[in-house]
Order: structure tokens, then C-alpha cells, then sequence
């Protein structure tokens, strides 16, 4: 046989790169899929956190800022620890980003505060004077759409497998659950209380008022989720 393929090198080449290709599969596949499991002390998303992270997509903020800290010196000293691939488990879809007009945002909530996101939201260049970002006054008077929200929570625990309600482990040894409603109500009386959570850090009279109504302004559930990266 091994005669045979030295007479018929064109074969030969096809079966060496079967061999290899095989061979780079059992290597690469399994290490592959270890780095994409949750990493530890990764949690599923509240529904207030999904409001805000379609609150985020829908107003374009993944068009100047990305999600995605390279491991190069320069990065990791500006904005922290490099990404991890486990760190997306829960991402759909991932926000990676290819432009940065803005700075990274991985790991925001590390060293940005609720009132930082609050003014820097309203006014950018008050914060920044050098800043190009424009204003996003409106997300301060229009209402969060929770009842998506639920309905993006149900789809990845029901057909991703997402763990709401199951204990997650911590970096501590600890566990954590973050629930998911059991309807659309209860999962609107949870987000509540989180965002009561979020505006007890904030100034904006009508902001607060409005959640004393009952309502979630559209940057109370952007700031719980720009908090939540880290």
C-alpha cells in the first residue's frame, strides 16, 4: 500500500492532509468547546439588564463601542483584563464590535459609577469635553420595553439552555440565581426593584418619580446594564 501512495503522490498529499486534519480536529474541537463554557462568576442576564442591552443595540451604542478587550499591553492597562470567549456565553447576539470611535466597554461597570453613566448619558461633553458622542436626552423619558425583554429571558432558557433559576457559581465559592418570572407581571415586579436599585444612585427628579410610578425609563435599565460589564 505505502508503495502504492510513493508511486501516486497526488493521493498521498490528500491522505496526509485527511491525517492532519483529523488529527488538528480532536486537538482544536474539545479545548475549543472548554473555552466557550460560562466562565466562572458569569451570570445570565436580569430582565432589566436585556432591556437595557436592546435599549444599547437599538440606539447604536455597538456601532462606536466595542466588547472586545485584545490581549495586547496597551489594552489591558487602558481597559483591563483581556476578554475571555467563556465571557460571551450568555450573548446573543455578541456585541464584539469592529470600530471603536468610542472606548472599549467590556469592563465598564469596573470603574464607571451609575452616576457617571446618568450625566455622561445626558450631557456627554459636560463629562468629556472633547468627546463627539451626542446626548440621549429621550432615553430619560421613554419607557424600557420589559415584556421583549421577558420574552428574550424565555427563549434562552428554553432553547439555550441558560440557567435562570439554577445556582450559578462565583469567583468566591459562592452561588448566585438570577430568576426569571413566572409571567409577565412578575417579571415587570422584578425589574422594578431592581431598577429602585439603580436610581437610588441617580439625581434625575423625573427619573426617580417615574419609577416611584412604577415606570423604567429606558436609562435605568442601560445603566444596570453597563454596570453589569466587568
Amino acid at each position: 500500500m505505502f508503495h502504492w501512495l510513493e508511486k501516486h503522490p497526488f493521493f498521498f498529499a490528500v491522505g496526509v492532509f485527511v491525517v492532519i486534519a483529523f488529527a488538528g480536529l480532536i486537538e482544536i474541537v474539545p479545548n475549543f468547546a472548554q473555552a466557550s463554557r460560562p466562565v466562572i462568576g458569569t451570570t445570565p442576564y436580569s430582565t432589566l439588564e436585556i432591556a437595557g442591552r436592546q435599549a444599547y443595540i437599538k440606539n447604536s451604542c455597538n456601532a462606536c463601542h466595542s466588547q472586545l478587550i485584545r490581549p495586547f499591553k496597551s489594552e489591558t492597562d487602558r481597559y483591563g483584563h483581556y476578554s475571555l470567549s467563556g465571557e460571551y456565553a450568555y450573548d446573543r447576539p455578541f456585541l464584539w464590535g469592529s470600530k471603536r470611535t468610542g472606548p472599549d466597554l467590556h469592563r465598564v461597570g469596573n470603574y464607571r459609577t451609575t452616576e457617571w453613566h446618568e450625566n455622561h448619558m445626558k450631557d456627554p461633553q459636560a463629562i468629556v469635553p472633547t468627546s463627539i458622542m451626542p446626548g440621549y436626552p429621550w432615553m430619560f423619558t421613554t419607557n424600557a420595553d420589559i415584556d421583549t425583554a421577558y420574552a428574550e429571558q424565555l427563549t434562552a432558557a428554553q432553547f439555550f439552555g441558560v440557567p435562570y433559576n439554577k445556582p450559578v457559581p462565583m469567583k468566591d465559592g459562592s452561588t448566585t440565581v438570577v430568576k426569571l418570572g413566572n409571567s409577565i407581571a412578575e417579571a415587570h415586579a422584578m425589574a422594578l426593584e431592581e431598577a429602585k436599585a439603580v436610581v437610588a444612585n441617580m439625581k434625575d427628579q423625573d427619573v426617580k418619580d417615574a419609577v416611584a410610578r412604577g415606570e423604567i425609563p429606558e436609562i435605568v435599565a442601560l445603566i444596570a446594564y453597563l454596570n453589569r460589564l466587568k
